[in-house]
């Protein structure tokens, strides 16, 4: 029996149609991925699939079935059977679909108490000890009476997908469930769900990372604006595709390291022996390192690897408990957030927080709307966006008009930290090579954090890797990733395969 079998789905909000005429089926132990740019209508019709989608959106089909039960006709209290047991969820954000107060023990036990009713005490504990350790869950006993919030992000997304797979689901719907994890954390997610897949499950992956694709999928739909363009085995669509959007957003996954001078470069920083601790856990230890004029380096890790404190000391928000940081000459620095709207009071517009950010910089208020309109032009936005919120902006709009907040200072160093991480390829694509035009242009030195090795080796010239707060290695990108010398280096070039 095929697990989802969809023709012709068709999702719309009044006369606005996002989802027109997609088609496609899963088949038992098989992964299919959809991928596509925000808007593409992918989630859409992944939730379509779960009855989930908002209560003004009206769904047609010409079949919609999941596991041989015809969803067209089956109300909201039929759903409610067949979410759960029939068919699951895996979201992007752990940590806001589980239960804050709930440990993860309750989290797991809850659907199979509604799902298997007669299972009760030690047969209970140890069903949900049994499903954490088919997550590879380490230390499955004590993390089962752990919080969401005591555990790390990979924890997190490990124990919502054995809180999907409690009711053994016939089909698991994975939206976007490795986005913000680090590269190897996230390369053991995508093999736990290939491993579900493998175990005879149905899984649905919607996802707009080429290289996660390609790791876990059989086959691949590629969706535009509510509409397939292409479809085919995974090999057939990375390998060859024959759209150019297609072609496009493999391009804007796929980069070499960036050929640049290796030598003696002037440096515009340096660090002999920082370190830093809290409540004497060392987040940073003993980092030695030197930021060339003019040049970027990435500083790559996973989560608590001591990444993010190190680029808060460079720019003056922690303070070092020892070693030194040394700046040569007088720079004036400018951090770019993760989080475009961080940057940003939603109450004003786009133009009075830029014209905020000139005033500090000293500019005259005569010359400031001036300098706003140069400011938007300088990042690829038109000077009409002033007036908007930044709520009204796209992501990468918003992330534009940060990056345009950060220049209003006149910098000679930008620290940015994950600055593309939540971005579609493509628009991703777009940001990186702003930025290496401004640096062209200005002469910008940057500092790049990034858990993404691809875009290490698409905008850096030098890199650090951290592992547990120290820097295990360090040099040219292009000579580290050619030839690593640090066992977790290799690691995370091996977690980061290319689509």
């Amino acid at each position: 029996m095929t697990a989802l079998d969809v023709r012709g789905l068709r999702i719309s909000f009044g006369d606005q149609v996002v989802v027109d005429g997609v088609s496609f089926t899963v088949e038992p132990g098989q992964c299919v991925a959809i991928v596509g740019e925000s808007g593409a209508g992918k989630t859409l019709t992944a939730r379509a699939m779960l009855g989930l989608t908002p209560s003004e959106a009206r769904v047609d089909a010409e079949r919609r079935e999941v596991a041989g039960t015809d969803a067209r006709r089956v109300d909201e209290r039929s759903w409610r059977r067949l979410r759960g047991d029939t068919i699951a969820l895996v979201s992007q954000d752990a940590l806001v679909s589980l239960d804050p107060l709930q440990r993860i023990r309750s989290e797991i036990a809850e659907p199979l108490r509604l799902h298997q009713r007669g299972l009760r005490g030690e047969a209970l504990r140890d069903r949900v000890r049994g499903l954490l350790e088919r997550v590879w869950m380490p230390d499955p006993e004590r993390r089962a009476g752990q919080y969401p919030h005591e555990l790390s992000g990979g924890l997190r997304q490990r124990a919502l997908i054995a809180s999907a797979l409690a009711g053994s689901p016939t089909v698991l719907v994975a939206d976007e469930p490795t986005t913000a994890l680090d590269a190897t954390v996230q390369a053991r997610v995508l093999d736990l769900l290939r491993d579900i897949a493998d175990s005879g499950t149905a899984v649905l992956f919607i996802s707009h990372d080429f290289a996660a694709v390609r790791r876990v999928a059989d086959r691949v739909i590629v969706m535009r604006a509510g509409r397939v363009v292409e479809e085919g085995t995974t090999a057939e669509i990375l390998d060859a595709p024959r759209e150019e959007y297609t072609k496009a957003l493999v391009a804007a996954t796929r980069h070499s390291p960036r050929e640049s001078m290796a030598g003696a470069h002037e440096p515009v920083l340096s660090a002999d022996g920082l370190s830093k601790a809290f409540g004497g856990i060392p987040a940073v230890a003993d980092a030695s390192f030197a930021v060339g004029r003019g040049r970027t380096i990435g500083i790559v890790g996973e989560s608590g690897s001591g990444k993010t404190t190190l680029a808060r000391m460079i720019i003056g928000v922690e303070r070092a408990d020892a070693g030194t940081l040394t700046w040569h000459g007088e720079h004036r620095v400018q951090f770019v957030h993760q989080n475009p709207l961080g940057a940003f009071d939603p109450r004003w517009s786009v133009g009075r927080s830029l014209r905020e950010a000139l005033e500090a910089a000293g500019v005259p208020r005569s010359h400031r709307s001036e300098h706003v309109a140069q400011l938007l032009q300088e990042v690829g936005l038109a000077p009409t966006l002033a007036a908007r919120r930044p709520a009204a902006l796209s992501g990468g709009q918003r992330q534009r008009a940060a990056i345009a907040r950060a220049l209003a200072a006149d910098p000679d160093v930008l620290v940015l930290d994950e600055p593309v991480s939540a971005l579609d390829p493509t628009v991703r694509e777009r940001v990186l090579a702003l930025l290496l035009r401004l640096q062209r242009e200005r002469g910008i030195t940057m500092v790049f954090i990034s858990h993404d090795l691809d875009v290490i080796a698409a905008v850096a010239d030098d890199v650090l890797v951290m592992k547990d707060g120290i820097v295990v290695e360090q040099g040219v990108v292009a000579d580290v990733f050619a030839a690593p010398s640090h066992p977790f280096t290799r690691e995370l070039l091996a977690a980061s395969v290319h689509p």
